[in-house]
């Protein structure tokens, strides 16, 4: 596999509203855990649609991994231009901060919001460019955004065998306690 797109759940859909909420690194952690692997494979380009949420955690664990495979590269392809105007001003330095680290930025229409069929070009996209998606999302837990891109990922794989990976919430949490089981333990002398 040469290209993956990842995407998942917006942060208000987790209840994270800032970027000092304390799941974010066992989010990232996951997701690195899982490119891991891939990039020991030839993983080139980690591609995300930019949404503040798991899109952009997942362009700062491709961020962490470069220091271990700099082949590896990461785009942000946003649905229309300046998205993050109406995010908080913390979010927008975040974001803004991010697309200067990443190889490449776009976005698919070069002008505002004008309607949803801007995201469904970005999908349409993101989805030709890629040879697979890993996914987090978890349908047990409710219904939430990521289901359309599930739906057209799962029938990507049916008609042409698209990678379809999925991390879900206890793929998450187990990550998560592993993490504090590592903090729990005093170093040796």
């Amino acid at each position: 596999m040469k290209n993956l797109l990842i995407t998942g759940y917006r942060a208000h859909e987790l209840g994270i509203y800032n970027n000092k909420h304390e799941g974010i690194p066992y989010i990232r952690k996951a997701i690195r855990d899982r490119l891991l692997p891939l990039a020991e494979e030839g993983l080139e380009w980690v591609l995300t649609p930019g949404q503040y949420g798991v899109d952009l955690w997942a362009c700062e664990a491709v961020l962490e991994l470069k220091l271990e495979y700099p082949e590896l590269k990461c785009a942000i392809i946003t649905a229309f231009q300046s998205q993050e105007e109406q995010w908080s001003e913390e979010k927008q330095h975040y974001f803004r901060d991010l697309i200067s680290k990443v190889d490449y930025f776009a976005s698919i229409s070069k002008e505002g919001y004008l309607g949803p069929w801007q995201f469904s070009a970005r999908d349409d996209l993101l989805l030709r460019k890629s040879d697979g998606i890993l996914l987090v999302y978890d349908e047990d837990s409710g219904e939430a955004s990521p289901k359309f891109i599930k739906r057209r990922a799962m029938q990507k794989q049916h008609a042409e065998g698209y990678l379809y990976l999925q991390l879900g919430l206890e793929d998450i949490q187990s990550v998560a306690d592993e993490m504090r089981v590592f903090q729990d333990v005093d170093p040796v002398d």
